[in-house]
């Protein structure tokens, strides 16, 4: 009896806890092979049970924190899901690759597909982007004989980088509530953070490639490609970009009306602003005004009936409901680790609390636990819904509004690490290496030496950024 009683109380102590959420989230996605939905929801079952409180509301307070981060993101990522669909089949996400194309010229084509891919995959999904450039890639090959491998390479970086930082991609757009970021700040120094490191690690593809030089090869299973569209066929370039440049500009500018009209001098026209974008500005309507505009240009475009646009609504909500409910299952699993008590525990195992173990050591934890989670079980967002959580219950006092951590940064940056972290180690686990892979036309060795190793460079990169961003600016 005395040790049942003393099993019990090992099982219960909040570091066996983790221990036990880990491996149950690792063990059915890697080991049975069970939807991370699945995975990540019954390791929030599995944690609430474990953790204190009674027994009559466990089950019951999982659903309650489902609800909560559903009721938090669920119109955003329906709403993205929506924007990229219409962006794809309008044509207006071509028409924005070839303003590029004619910006930089074809000499500079890396340069070009790395920028379509890095605003493309704001609001549009890594493999939607990579579906729609990879045929761009290969013509321009064709046309200009620049190295193959060299163009594919940076139009993956390029949608990589945004895709784990900048919202309203499913992680960052999480990564946000759950550590109290406001959302515009997270979009604007999410920029700030991917765009230096998308320079630098072109310059590293450009020497990559100079030792590695791999052949374009017919993709498996493919028909003939088809000629790409007339100019004429494809919508305008204003509002083509207007329902990506929408929602960033109108977020962004509640952020600022925000902050200025907090300033002790702030005037009554400031404040007047600041109530104006906090209603414009606000994630959910700006995502559904661009969602409009994208389907009426959609509309025009194809000349859609009401039934046909239904259809591709219907269709583009499916893909984006999946999404939510992996996302709403993580937020139920970071609630349910902070319920467990891991934060009280990690700060006693630290001794004198995670705030003395100073920002940067802060920053690169945070980039070592998403890097780890990535790693084992290869989906970047589980592993920043994970992460974001494990950070929350270290530090309390980030989930919590108004309350300032005391961490000497901004806790924005303790996100760009978490997303950075979560693209490292991209290897045959993750369905971005076989999307890169097998429509690229590579082996598995092959996208072992190119793809694994330009995502892991620039993760690092990154948090390098990250880590100078924080001394430089720590907006603390």
């Amino acid at each position: 009896m005395e040790a049942l009683h003393a099993l019990a109380g090992l099982l219960t102590h909040p570091l066996a806890i983790l221990v036990v959420a880990v491996v149950t989230v690792l063990g059915m996605i890697l080991v049975l092979r069970i939807h991370a939905f699945l995975a990540l929801i019954t390791a929030a079952l599995v944690v609430s049970l474990l953790a204190p409180g009674p027994a009559v509301e466990k089950i019951e307070r999982v659903a309650v924190a489902f609800g909560t981060t559903a009721g938090k993101i669920g119109l955003v990522i329906a709403m993205a899901a929506v924007i990229g669909r219409c962006l794809i089949d309008s044509g207006a996400a071509d028409r924005v690759v070839r303003m590029f194309m004619r910006l930089l010229g074809e000499k500079r084509a890396p340069i070009s597909l790395m920028s379509s891919g890095f605003v493309l995959s704001i609001p549009v999904f890594f493999d939607t982007v990579f579906y729609l450039l990879l045929p761009l890639a290969r013509s321009m090959h064709r046309r200009t004989g620049q190295k193959y491998l060299l163009l594919i390479l940076a139009m993956g970086a390029g949608a990589s980088i945004t895709h784990s930082l900048v919202p309203p991609t499913p992680g960052p757009l999480y990564i946000a509530g759950e550590l109290n970021i406001d959302l515009g700040t997270m979009i604007m120094m999410g920029l700030a953070v991917a765009a230096p490191t998308a320079v630098i690690i072109l310059l590293f593809i450009r020497a990559l490639t100079r030792f590695i030089d791999i052949p374009m090869r017919p993709i498996e299973g493919a028909g003939p490609e088809p000629d790409p569209l007339p100019d004429e066929a494809l919508p305008g370039l204003l509002v083509s970009l207007l329902p990506i440049v929408l929602p960033v500009l109108l977020i962004s500018a509640n952020t600022v009306a925000g902050t200025l009209a907090k300033a002790q001098d702030a005037g009554v026209l400031a404040q007047r602003v600041a109530a104006c974008t906090a209603v414009v500005g606000n994630a959910n309507l700006a995502m559904l005004i661009s969602a409009a505009i994208a389907l009426a240009v959609l509309k025009r475009q194809r000349r859609l009936d009401r039934r046909d646009l239904a259809r591709i609504i219907e269709s583009a909500l499916m893909s984006g409901g999946v999404i939510i409910l992996i996302t709403s299952a993580g937020g139920a699993f970071g609630a349910m680790l902070q319920a467990a008590g891991i934060g009280d525990a990690i700060e006693g195992f630290f001794g004198t609390g995670a705030q003395a173990m100073g920002g940067s050591k802060l920053i690169l934890l945070a980039f070592l636990i998403a890097f780890l989670l990535k790693f084992a079980q290869g989906s970047s967002t589980v592993s920043m819904l994970t992460t974001s959580g494990i950070m929350v219950g270290l530090i309390p006092a980030l989930g919590q509004a108004g309350v300032d951590p005391n961490l000497g940064f901004h806790p924005v940056y303790l996100a760009t690490a978490i997303g950075f972290g979560a693209q490292c180690g991209n290897w045959m686990n993750d369905s971005g290496f076989w999307i890169f892979a097998k429509m690229g036309g590579l082996t598995e060795t092959e996208g072992l030496k190119t793809w694994t190793v330009t995502v892991s460079g620039l993760s690092i990169i990154g948090l390098l950024i990250t880590l100078l961003y924080a001394a430089l600016l720590p907006m603390a």
